[in-house]
Parts: C-alpha cells; structure tokens; sequence
C-alpha cells in the first residue's frame, strides 16, 4: 500500500518555488539568488539556518526529540551552459544558463520536505537539509567537495546522508538504487603534440602533429580494448580533436599546423582502472609522440570518485520508497550508469545512498542535459513522501 502524501495547497506553493528558480538559473558557486531563497525559506520554516559552506552552499537543521542521532539528505542547486529552448512562462531568463538536469526541482522537493516536517516533525533526532551548489563542473572543484573540505560532516554530524536524482524515461513514482557502485568515476585528460608549421609538400622534414595525435587516440582506444580487463566497465571518450586554421582560412588549406589539440573523458567503476589509465595514456601520448620525432604535452585529471551505495542505507532507502509507490515501482537492484555524480564525494564521507526517482516517460520526454529538458512538476509529491518516510524511517518517533 503506497503512502503518498497529500500536500494540499503546499503542492500549488512548491511548483511556483520550482517555476521561479528554473526562470532565474545560476550557474556553479554562483548560485546567490537560488541560495538566498532557499535560506529565506527554511527560516520561514523555523529550522536553523548555516551558510556559506562551498561557498553559496545552505543547510538547514530540524531538531526533535531528544535524541542525538542525525541524517543529511541533500540536493544541488546549480544549473547548466545551455541556452533553453523551451517556451513556457517560466522558462530562463537568464540567456545561455538553464536548469537543464531538474536541480530546480530537487531543491523544491528537499524545499518541501523540510517545511512538512517542521509542521509535523514525529522523529526523535536531527535532519540537516543540505543545498549543494556547483554538482555540475564535472572536476574536483564541485560542490560536493567543497562542502565536504570546509567541514560539512564535522560541523553536521550524521550518521548517514542521502541525495536523490530525476530520471527522465522512468515513469512517476518509481524508484531505481542499487548497492555498491552505481555511477561511475569521471576523468578527463588533454593532449597536445607540438611540431612546427610546414609545407605540405616537404612534410617529410617535420613530424606532423594530426597523424601523431591520431595514433596516440588509436593506441588510448588499443589499451582500452587490450589493455584492461574487459569485465571493468569502462567508457572512453575523444570530445574534442582540434588542429590548423579555421576551414575558412583559405591559406590555411596549404599549411600544416604546429600542433594538434585532442580532449576527451574516462569513466568507470574502479579507482584501480584510474590509475591504469592515469599511467598508460601517458606514457603512450609521451611514447608515440617520441618516436615519432614531436613533443607532447599531457595531463590526466581527476574528477568525480565512484558514487558507492551501503547496504544498510540503500536498504533503508529502498523501503522508503516502497512505502511511498509500492513494491513493484522499486527497483533495487539496478545496472549502474556510466555517469558522474558528485555526491559521491559526501557517501566517500559517510555511509549513504543516492537513489533515482522517475521524471516520467512517453512522448515528448528528453533526457537531462537538452535544451527542451523541464523537470515535471507531477513529480514533486514523490520526492517530497520520499524524503519524508525517509527521516521517519531513520529517525523513529521517540517512545
């Protein structure tokens, strides 16, 4: 039997908090508006308010009963350097930024959460609501990470913390976890081969740094296939090859250029693999680049960890979302995903689960990161019950 609850007239108040955060985006650790909302808000609620932790970071403190034991759940606030497409009434005012991957609605829901709770709190403990910013740079300088520098766990003690994502393609009111590994490190690497411009016609008196580089993306491309145990999950990405003058240059056509220009990401679900490819795709830029009479330039940087669920509390995250859609609306034992998420910096801090929760699905739907993206606000009361059951379930009500 489900138990989602009925918000009333709160329903009408949180979808316009989410219309007006999703119009006036903000971008990584400029989030001052969206911060100052969120703040006013959980003031208005009556929690404890604290910011400035990774900078325009606000969490919010509920305390109940008596007891000592405390929870974070968390959500991330930033948007992303898309250009919205949409043309609704509340779409982006600010041009080039969009809330396209529903942080506007993750903060609502944790928004909502926190305000039916400070009306009807019924545990025995203490919640901190977190408002992450920055989850988007997609490095070690993120949100998540500076949270967690600047002392997020020692000036909030808890026992364990949650984060929740939308999942476009997955109907309203399911639920998808699983323990262990569930989303991938990110890594990204830049390689530069550097020669001397020539005349394509006596190319033979200097190494030419498009076919070099061609060769290091067909040796990175090798080692993944041949030089990685091929039960790892591992994706390889070139996203970038640059080289030469614009194609409009028309001098440009009879020049070799002085260097090529190659970027790209890795994921996967083991530091180890990390490591192997922190060290070979060097020595393979550095090696062909060598032999073949260039120098070369690269770098390997890490970014986002492995997001690892524990048993306990994806356990205990799988019941709360059972009590709110039922059995058959949870998978808790999901594939993982190949993506990057950096909440897996707070769950390398403390035990926890992050969980995915259905956008919807059918005509029409677009995955997160899409100019047409918008989170659906049908989802809102599922967040909301989720978060809620949640902290009734790991806060029991004082006897």
């Amino acid at each position: 039997m489900s138990e989602l609850l009925d918000l009333g007239s709160m329903r009408d108040d949180l979808v316009a908090i989410r219309h007006d955060i999703h119009a006036h985006p903000e971008t990584a650790f400029d989030e001052t508006r969206t911060s100052d909302l969120v703040a006013e808000r959980l003031g208005s609620f009556g929690l404890d308010v604290h910011r400035g932790l990774g900078g325009t970071g606000v969490v919010g403190t509920l305390k109940a009963g008596t007891s000592n034991n405390a929870i974070g759940l968390r959500a991330d606030m930033d948007a992303l350097f898309i250009h919205e497409a949409n043309d609704f009434s509340y779409r982006s005012t600010n041009d080039g930024k969009m809330h396209a991957c529903g942080h506007d609605g993750h903060t609502t829901m944790l928004l909502g959460a926190a305000r039916y709770l400070s009306e009807n709190p019924g545990f025995d403990g203490a919640v901190h609501f977190i408002f992450q910013p920055a989850e988007e740079t997609g490095n070690e300088e993120c949100g998540g990470n500076r949270m967690v520098q600047d002392g997020l766990f020692d000036k909030f003690p808890v026992s364990a913390v949650y984060g929740m994502h939308n999942f476009p393609g997955v109907p309203l009111g399911q639920f998808a976890v699983r323990t262990g590994p569930m989303l991938a490190s990110i890594d990204t690497f830049e390689l530069k081969v550097l020669s001397e411009h020539n005349h394509p016609a006596t190319q033979y008196t200097s190494p030419d740094p498009i076919v070099i580089a061609g060769r290091i993306i067909e040796a990175f491309h090798g080692f993944k296939a041949r030089g990685v145990n091929p039960a790892e999950p591992v994706v390889l990405s070139i996203t970038q090859f640059q080289a030469g003058d614009p194609i409009n240059d028309k001098q440009g056509v009879h020049v070799t250029p002085d260097q090529a220009y190659v970027r790209g990401t890795v994921y996967t679900l083991n530091d180890a693999v990390r490591d192997q490819f922190d060290e070979r795709m060097s020595a393979l830029a550095h090696g062909i680049s060598a032999a073949n009479g260039a120098t070369s330039e690269f770098e390997y940087q890490r970014g986002y960890p492995v997001l690892v669920n524990t048993a306990e509390e994806k356990a205990r995250a799988v019941a709360a979302a059972t009590a709110v859609s039922g059995d058959a609306a949870v998978d808790g034992d999901m594939q993982p995903i190949m993506g990057a998420e950096d909440f897996a910096f707070m769950l390398k801090g403390r035990p926890g689960c992050y969980i995915l929760m259905g956008n919807g699905a059918g005509e029409g739907t677009c995955h997160v990161h899409n100019p047409n993206y918008d989170f659906n606000d049908d989802a809102i009361p599922f967040g909301v019950s989720y978060w809620v059951k949640l902290v009734q379930m790991s806060l029991p009500e004082a006897p």
